[in-house]
């Protein structure tokens, strides 16, 4: 779990299509079947991170493109605007 707390320390430049815009990623962490199978094989092809923004969102946030973001992830409340 320590995996998913680490992050890069330059958090201007965040990767945000994998996780906002990638139809494929964005639904399959949704819960979209065909959007799953899709990752799947992606992943299998390239590896366990996935394309290049994949690959940058898990450096990024820690967490592998078919994870969700933790729900504590500071990021997380960051991009949707609000603070505990």
């Amino acid at each position: 779990m320590a995996e998913s707390v680490e992050m890069v320390e330059n958090k201007e430049n965040a990767p945000v299509f994998c996780e906002k815009y990638c139809i494929v990623c964005k639904g399959a962490r949704e819960g979209n079947k065909i959007c799953k199978a899709i990752q799947n094989i992606e992943l299998k092809i390239f590896g366990k991170n996935g394309c290049i923004w994949g690959a940058a969102r898990t450096k990024y946030y820690g967490v592998t493109p078919d994870k969700k973001l933790p729900v504590n992830s500071k990021n997380k409340q960051k991009q949707n605007g609000r603070r505990k």
